[in-house]
């Protein structure tokens, strides 16, 4: 196996030459850069990435926190994380973190000790100490749909308000008069606005009803357990807004068992977008968020802090959602 000694050897010049090619720092004439690097093509010299990575102090790794890895959501994300990673030349790694009094977490201490070049934090459990840690030892951040207080944080997420407005309008415009809501945790922001533009929109039609509301977990059995609930209680339900498509899952999967025809007799609308929600029948209307474009402007965002060529003027970015109507809501006039 060939060694930069090898290679310096070959193309007649210092190791510390053929060192300042590989890692692209100080200056080398271009000829002798090209003559090094057609010695390291002819020996077959591939130099060790962990020592490139000590050396530059990158590893081209970027991390990707999330909440729960069940939730197709994040697995879509990932992917768009990582094909836009890819295209820079970094690779990702995927950590799920639990935070509760029994978890022993050291997901803060092995991202550090690898080296991480960036990481995209798609988590609201994450403790802002947490955060504030990563930015003392010069960790770019990219938070995505979550509130952030520390100073220089880029954000990025989807407007959840107008996203909440959207449904319930849309379940309004189709007839619906009561209207149920099973929000996400609401200590969580985007559950919380998404829940106040249901609320601001039943307000303004005095169709409001607290008692219509059931705190959620963005989990299937959730949106089971909670539909039957309502319907126990409230069994001239006409329409629901799930705060995800996962729960939107687990209420059809009620409204199924309960007989219930859908949309004539109760309409159905979730939040997200994923796909899942065309692989259930009938198929899930939805406020749809791009998954794809949210993960790959992230990764440009990250990849531009790196390299110290953040626009301080676009910290934060708000994307629009769109109203995707399928079979749960499509009632015949």
């Amino acid at each position: 196996m060939a060694t930069i000694r090898d290679v310096a050897r070959l193309a007649n010049v210092s190791v510390a030459t053929v060192s300042r090619v590989i890692n692209q720092n100080g200056y080398v004439h271009k000829d002798t850069e090209s003559k090094v690097r057609k010695s390291m093509e002819l020996l077959n010299y591939k130099p060790n990435s962990v020592a490139r990575a000590l050396a530059n102090k990158r590893t081209e790794s970027l991390a990707l926190i999330v909440p729960d890895i069940t939730n197709p959501f994040f697995p879509e994300l990932a992917k768009a994380i990582e094909d836009t990673a890819r295209g820079f030349g970094y690779s990702l790694i995927l950590t799920s973190p639990e935070f509760n009094a029994n978890s022993n977490n050291n997901y803060l201490e092995n991202l550090i000790n690898r080296y991480i070049d960036g990481i995209i934090c798609s988590s609201s459990e994450i403790p802002e100490a947490d955060i504030t840690q990563l930015q003392k030892v010069g960790i770019p951040i990219v938070a995505l749909d979550r509130a952030v207080n520390s100073k220089g944080i880029t954000s990025i997420s989807v407007n959840n308000y107008d996203g909440g407005r959207k449904a319930t309008q849309h379940l309004l415009s189709i007839g619906c008069k009561k209207i149920a809501h099973i929000s996400g945790p609401l200590h969580v922001n985007t559950s919380l606005a998404r829940y106040r533009g249901y609320v601001d929109t039943l307000d303004s039609t005095r169709l409001f009803d607290p008692s219509l509301i059931r705190e959620g977990d963005f989990t299937i059995e959730s949106g089971i357990n909670n539909t039957y609930a309502l319907l126990e209680k409230h069994p001239d339900i006409d329409g629901i807004f799930t705060a995800n498509d996962l729960m939107a899952v687990g209420a059809l999967k009620a409204l199924i068992r309960l007989k219930k025809r859908i949309p004539e007799d109760i309409a159905l609308i979730g939040f997200d977008g994923i796909t899942l929600g065309t692989a259930v029948e009938p198929e899930i209307s939805t406020i749809a968020q791009s998954i794809y474009d949210i993960g790959s402007l992230a990764v440009k965002k990250l990849i531009s802090q790196i390299n110290n060529k953040q626009d301080t003027e676009e910290l934060s970015q708000e994307l629009e959602v769109q109203l995707v109507q399928r079979a749960t809501t499509l009632r015949k006039s």
